[in-house]
C-alpha cells in the first residue's frame, strides 16, 4: 500500500516538478528572447563600453551595453531600435537608433528660420526626451536629396538613424539613409 501511495504521489509530483521547472526556463531564457527575437542569425554577444555622448539622455558615455552582432541577418529592425552601424566615415562602429524605416512617408519642414524638423509620417521626429529635432542646412541638404530621390518614401532596407542629440550628431543627417546590411548588431542596455 505504501508503494502504491509514493508511485501515485510520483505520478502526480513528477510532472508538476517538470512543468515548474519549464516555466521558470520559459521565463528565464524565454523572457530574454522575447527581448532580442530570434536568435538563430547571432553571430556573437559582446558588452561594449559606449564612447561618445551623441546619445546622452538615452546611452550615456561609459556606459556598458550587450551587442548582439548579426542580428538583423534574420530580425526585422523596428523603430527605436539601437544599432550598431558601420559608418565609413570612421574606424570604430557608431551607435545610433532607428527613428524611420523603410515605407515612412518622410519629408523636411522650415521652421521660423532657424533650421529644419524631419518629418516621419506627418509628425515632426523627436528624441527620447520628446525634444524635436532640428536640422541645419547641411542636414536639409542631405537628407532632402532622399527625400526628392524616393518620392518622400523611406525605400526597401533603408532607414534614418539619429542620435538623442536635437541639433544632430554623425548620423543620416550627415551621411543619409543607410542600408539594414550595415547594421552589425543590435544594442540592448544593461539594467
Amino acid at each position: 500500500m505504501k508503494t502504491a501511495l509514493t508511485t501515485k504521489t510520483s505520478i502526480i509530483i513528477l510532472p508538476c516538478f517538470i512543468l515548474i521547472g519549464l516555466a521558470v526556463f520559459v521565463v528565464v531564457l524565454g523572457g530574454n528572447k522575447d527581448v532580442i527575437g530570434n536568435q538563430d542569425c547571432v553571430t556573437g554577444v559582446e558588452e561594449r563600453i559606449v564612447r561618445g555622448s551623441s546619445l546622452t539622455g538615452l546611452v550615456e558615455d561609459g556606459e556598458t551595453v550587450q551587442i548582439y552582432f548579426g542580428y538583423y541577418k534574420c530580425n526585422e529592425v523596428q523603430r527605436e531600435d539601437i544599432v550598431i552601424y558601420n559608418y565609413a566615415g570612421d574606424t570604430n562602429p557608431i551607435i545610433k537608433v532607428v527613428k524611420g524605416i523603410a515605407g515612412d512617408k518622410f519629408d523636411l519642414e522650415e521652421t521660423a528660420g532657424d533650421g529644419w524638423h524631419i518629418l516621419i509620417n506627418g509628425g515632426v521626429l523627436k528624441n527620447s526626451e520628446g525634444q524635436p529635432y532640428l536640422i541645419d542646412g547641411k542636414g536639409f541638404k542631405m537628407l532632402s536629396l532622399y527625400s526628392k530621390d524616393y518620392d518622400h518614401v523611406i525605400p526597401d532596407n533603408a532607414y534614418l538613424i539619429m542620435g538623442n542629440q536635437v541639433n544632430g550628431s554623425t548620423d543620416s543627417t550627415r551621411f543619409g539613409l543607410v542600408h539594414k546590411d550595415d547594421f552589425l548588431g543590435m544594442v540592448l542596455l544593461r539594467k
